[in-house]
């Protein structure tokens, strides 16, 4: 049965014994995060904060906090959808096998949104920001956020409901120069739809409205993020994931989703920017104050008896790592349709997503010929052309006929394909100063920086190695070697020292590094702990590609450069230390820590 309500969702969790009720009253500042971060570490059950200190209104955090828990919560609707995205793949699918997709036209039909004629529950009462649960997750975060906004505008030129835009683009409740209870911040990023609608509001005497939703079922939040086709709602897949409509309603030339447990409405000012930020983001690092765009508050709205719905964000894997993993459950099918030849894509969650992203792709361009990378190339060059993907900062990508049975999800195994491939002289293709990630701060710039395909193709060229070479030295300054797969060493280097010293240092190290056989080693990273980083898979793909710009980090033993095209004819170097421009790294406040830890100390589960 489809849950009509947020409150419906927690009392089936709570049925099913995957709720914890705290029954203390709890801190908005820093202590609920911090809560919420530790029964996450413990794979444990969402949690519901009966008291929240400042605030009339309960909470809820970690209701996607496992994958069994998030396949729990849409266990009635996921099959379903899955069969609606088959039959979009190919709808002959339908008269193949008729019996499993009869229930496809119903549920397509919970795709439609419903107006409500009746008073909406969520226009139950008001209040204002300041009542709202102010939960700040990191103590260098600029004020309270909503961690989990669904954003709402519609398109000036074709408005209404099925070309509205629904996003999750953070928002700045308090704090910086924002006034009380009258602004709040919106932050959003680069090839995110409301930037289509904020560029035509600009050039229009209209006001730009949007409305804020907070809470409602839980299909709500995950639409929020669903990569949806441009022009098409993301309220469709919302209806069709809850297995109900869904439903809105008009109030003051606003829209307000009736199913909400709190909606804010409001006006974007144009032309006006206010600093927004700090905020720890999910890369690990801190996203600085920078100017973005202003809400002004018309109207808080609130169900009776409302959840307000948040989560922590931080270093991955956290509660968010669930959405990445419905994402590819569901649109895998859709994969080769959206990118030709793509066989497999994943976007690796505990390097915080865009900056590395693994893929396969199928080489039909010239069987009868020597095997190099030629489709692979077309196919990288459109991931890095489209949408989402674009972000990628480092994107491997391997040929399928070179072992039908990769898999990229096993990164262990992929890595190892790749390097015992790969031609340093060849498969390096650089774009420079280009668009990255906005919460990326290894590039030249904010938003700005470089990228790199690793692509490659052909018979084993190595066989990798977790052995040293005999007399293996390092150069003064360079020190405890350590690997963290076959054939990836990691260093510990001197300190970053931004400019030509930098530089110096990682030519230095790649020319005392010839002498040695090191065929069998084809990757090499700079880092600031090298035992940190080999120590866990994770630690290796989060410290090599969040900390690292492409065109200004890659080294190699034996470098070149032919007709513009650079490569290397010994192992390439990575510098993956920490560099003066990069954002801090998040780190808890141990008293708060301390403190948390004693309370769930009370508590089983």
């Amino acid at each position: 049965m489809a849950y009509s309500n947020l409150r419906d969702a927690v009392r089936d969790l709570e049925k099913n014994g995957m709720l914890l009720r705290i029954r203390e009253e709890v801190d908005p500042n820093l202590e609920m995060a911090e809560i919420h971060r530790q029964v996450y570490d413990r794979q444990g059950p969402a949690v519901l904060y009966e008291r929240v200190k400042g605030s009339p209104f309960q909470a809820v955090s970690n209701l996607y906090g496992t994958f069994r828990q998030t396949e729990f919560l849409f266990r009635h609707t996921l099959e379903r959808v899955k069969r609606v995205i088959e039959l979009k793949k190919d709808p002959a699918n339908f008269f193949k096998k008729p019996g499993r997709y009869l229930s496809a036209p119903f549920t397509a039909l919970s795709a439609l949104p419903m107006h409500s004629l009746l008073p909406p529950p969520v226009a139950y009462a008001t209040t204002t920001i300041d009542k709202l649960p102010q939960i700040k997750s990191w103590p260098m975060d600029g004020g309270a956020f909503i961690t989990l906004p669904q954003v709402f505008t519609e398109d000036p030129d074709d408005p209404g409901i099925m070309h509205s835009n629904l996003g999750m683009y953070r928002i700045q409740l308090s704090g910086n120069d924002y006034l009380p209870n009258e602004e709040i911040g919106l932050h959003y990023q680069l090839h995110r739809g409301i930037g289509v609608h904020h560029t035509k509001y600009n050039q229009r005497e209209e006001s730009f409205r949007c409305s804020i939703f907070v809470g409602g079922l839980p299909s709500h939040a995950f639409a929020a993020i669903m990569p949806m086709p441009e022009g098409l709602s993301e309220l469709t897949f919302a209806g069709m994931l809850a297995g109900r409509r869904f439903r809105y309603t008009r109030r003051d030339g606003y829209v307000l989703s009736s199913d909400a447990d709190f909606v804010i409405t409001g006006e974007i000012l144009k032309n006006v920017k206010k600093s927004e930020g700090p905020f720890g983001d999910h890369l690990g690092y801190y996203s600085l104050a920078h100017d973005f765009p202003v809400m002004r508050v018309h109207r808080v709205y609130h169900r009776k008896n409302p959840l307000w719905h948040f989560t922590a964000v931080g270093r991955p894997p956290q509660e968010d790592s669930s959405f990445g993993w419905l994402i590819h459950e569901l649109v895998a099918p859709l994969t080769p349709q959206e990118f030709p030849g793509l066989k497999e894509l994943h976007a690796v969650d505990a390097a915080g997503v865009h900056p590395l992203l693994l893929a396969i792709g199928h080489e039909r361009y010239m069987p009868f010929r020597e095997r190099v990378p030629e489709e692979i190339l077309t196919i990288a060059n459109r991931i890095l052309g489209s949408g989402q993907t674009s972000l990628a900062k480092f994107l491997f990508i391997a040929a399928s006929d070179d072992d039908p049975s990769l898999d990229t999800h096993d990164m262990p195994r992929f890595f190892q394909h790749v390097l015992d491939r790969v031609d340093w002289t060849r498969d390096l293709h650089f774009q420079t100063r280009t668009t990255i990630d906005t919460l990326d701060y290894s590039g030249s710039g904010w938003n700005a920086g470089s990228k790199v395909v690793i692509a490659c193709r052909g018979d084993r060229k190595r066989t990798l190695t977790t052995e040293l070479p005999k007399n293996f030295a390092l150069p003064q300054g360079f020190s405890d070697p350590q690997f963290c797969l076959p054939g990836i060493l990691a260093v510990q280097a001197p300190a970053f020292t931004a400019g030509q010293p930098a530089r110096e240092q990682a030519e230095q190290l790649c020319q005392a590094l010839e002498p040695f056989d090191l065929q069998h080693i084809p990757l090499i990273l700079l880092v600031d702990d090298s035992r940190f980083t080999a120590a866990t898979l994770n630690n290796f793909v989060w410290v090599a590609f969040t900390r690292a710009n492409p065109s200004h980090d890659l080294y190699g033993v034996r470098a070149f450069t032919e007709h513009k095209h650079w490569g290397c004819r010994g192992p390439l170097v990575l510098d993956a230390r920490k560099k003066p421009h990069h954002a801090p790294e998040l780190e808890v406040d141990t008293a708060v820590q301390k403190r948390v830890e004693q309370l769930l100390g009370g508590y089983t589960f």
